[in-house]
């Protein structure tokens, strides 16, 4: 029976509801139309929770907005439902109109399907008509015209008045529904005018109105836009740049003309840009700023086509992520680094390390212009160019054509054995007292003597200033290049390349002395002293393998240094 105040519950819900469909016609992509559709019902239709599944083009349906719940969100957005499950859900619900529903009492029979969803728990229904965690409310949205082609599903839960939708509930949603999927199709829609205005300026430069449409697009984009040659001795020149991405590097549009992406960007994404610019597509990478800087961009390509002639230009959208790259990078230092000294952490020096070795001492490589054979090379047979499990140490580029090289690692003269690009990590040989000269990475385990009594009589934070003064001080004491990594506790590690064993030896001498000083915290001096181990990172060795060498080494010495201060007392 309809209340006194029914009538103007009605009205509100639907001056909400022509709201949330007003705002489904500013939105400006079909991304931002798809989340506008779920916000709206969150916004306007009472629900919490609110997902639009959209048909893709092979008939299956994927999540690509949520609204509600962010944790939901993170879980279930971009996966895929089949359409044979949605179609078997959207037969078995009670019709409510176009709408569908299925009651938890029947919703068991779905939770071994593929359609992304989300779970809550709660009581059993205290009255008739109350809204279980578990039921199941859809709102199918079918393309105008008579072949009812459906577009995709909105699915919504927990109704904020905690009830079942009465009739006006269900025909509002299923009007916004209807709304929704005239918005999608007109974003849709949209989308292909704007890729066909693109091409009708590069092929119909007469068409002064197409070419206007475009201009006012591309000119007042809030986020910087390019235009560049595709093809020919002028493959990838500017074009026309915005006033956005001018602003961003910094540079008038007239200077802007003078270049291309590949004089931009960053010496270190040249090979991420030509993918892309080959490609089309996304791309992450660093573009100069005029006062000589670099900023990190977000830029994608798409490559407009002439039918009769092929690809004819690039159409690229560069973002600003300067912000959100350094709070990723910020987040992989911290993963990767030491809280407390900030030096590479245990997994990082071992990625280190792990980067440098391969699975064999020696292979099969060119020197001098000849061939060496090695028979135990784990390479695989090298009729065919198999290279193993163990991978390809090195990679081929263009100019490896000019030293006589195949790009399937092979060289054009010789047997049809592999070109290895990979220098092994060798050990000077150490026997006897004498150093043949041989450089190679050392790997320097360092122990501090005396920290554990400084940590038991003054306390953790005493120690803790230690152990960053002893980081930067092996740090000082090491070249541009070279790894210090805190282990934990007080175990450091050192490594340093390019070294014999008469300068490994010198250089644990020096980073002993510059720990032994005394350390001033608080007011107070305190002293540790350090015991080094020296080991030599080989190819044919595994990483845990270098360490333990190392390590043994350190102890050897502790123990040795430990006998003569007893012969000495």
């Amino acid at each position: 029976m309809e209340t006194e105040s029914e009538p103007y519950v009605r009205l509100a819900t639907l001056r909400q509801l022509h709201q949330v469909v007003a705002n489904l016609n500013t939105a400006r992509s079909l991304a931002d139309t798809l989340q506008t559709v779920a916000d709206g019902i969150v916004a306007g239709l009472g629900y919490e929770l609110a997902c639009v599944n959209l048909v893709r083009p092979d008939g299956d349906l994927v999540v690509a907005a949520f609204a509600g719940n962010t944790a939901a969100e993170a879980l279930i957005t971009g996966r895929v439902g089949s359409r044979a499950s949605w179609e078997r859900r959207l037969g078995m619900g009670e019709a409510w109109g176009e709408l569908r529903f299925i009651p938890h009492t029947e919703g068991w029979v779905l939770l071994e399907d593929d359609v992304p969803q989300w779970y809550t728990e709660g009581p059993e229904p205290r009255f008739e008509g109350e809204w279980h965690p578990q039921d199941r409310l859809y709102a199918p949205m079918y393309a105008s015209g008579g072949g009812r082609e459906l577009l995709g599903v909105i699915s919504v839960d927990k109704p904020r008045n905690g009830r079942r939708p009465g009739a006006w509930g269900q025909e509002a949603l299923q009007m916004y529904a209807s709304q929704a999927a005239i918005a999608i199709s007109n974003a849709r829609l949209r989308a292909n005018m704007q890729r066909a205005l693109v091409r009708l300026e590069r092929e119909q430069q007469a068409l002064r109105a197409s070419e206007e449409s475009f201009r006012q697009a591309f000119e007042y984009a809030p986020s910087g836009m390019a235009i560049a040659e595709m093809g020919g001795d002028q493959h990838g020149r500017l074009l026309r740049t915005n006033d956005a991405l001018c602003r961003l590097l910094g540079r008038p549009a007239s200077a802007m003309r003078r270049y291309s992406f590949a004089d931009l960007v960053h010496p270190e994404d040249i090979g991420t840009l030509l993918r892309t610019s080959a490609e089309g597509g996304r791309a992450e990478l660093r573009l100069g700023r005029r006062d000589g800087t670099y900023v990190w961009v977000s830029l994608r390509n798409s490559v407009v086509a002439d039918a009769a002639d092929g690809p004819r230009f690039l159409l690229t959208h560069v973002e600003d992520i300067e912000e959100r790259k350094r709070h990723e990078l910020h987040l992989a230092h911290r993963a990767s680094h030491d809280a407390l000294t900030g030096l590479p952490n245990n997994a990082e020096l071992r990625a280190r390390l792990s980067a440098r070795l391969c699975e064999r001492p020696q292979g099969v490589r060119q020197e001098a212009g000849r061939t060496l054979d090695v028979p135990d090379c784990p390479y695989g047979d090298y009729a065919d160019g198999g290279y193993g499990e163990s991978g390809y140490a090195g990679g081929y580029d263009e100019g490896d054509a000019e030293n006589g090289f195949r790009a399937d690692g092979f060289d054009f003269d010789g047997p049809g054995i592999p070109y290895d690009h990979h220098v092994h990590a060798v050990a000077p040989a150490t026997d006897g007292g004498v150093d043949d000269g041989t450089k190679g990475l050392a790997v320097l385990f360092c122990d501090l003597d005396g920290f554990k009594s400084i940590n038991d009589r003054f306390g953790h934070n005493t120690g803790d200033a230690v152990l960053i003064e002893v980081a930067r001080r092996l740090t000082t004491g090491v070249r541009d290049g070279d790894t210090v990594a805190r282990l934990g506790g007080d175990e450091f590690v050192v490594l340093a390349d390019g070294l014999g064993a008469a300068d490994a030896a010198d250089l644990a001498v020096r980073l002993r002395n510059a720990i032994i000083p005394p350390i001033r915290v608080d007011g107070r001096a305190v002293r540790v002293g350090a015991s080094f181990g020296i080991g030599w990172a080989v190819c044919g060795m595994s990483v845990e393998e270098v360490l333990q060498s190392a390590d043994q080494r350190m102890y050897i010495e502790k123990r040795s240094r430990a006998k003569v201060h007893r012969r000495a007392g």
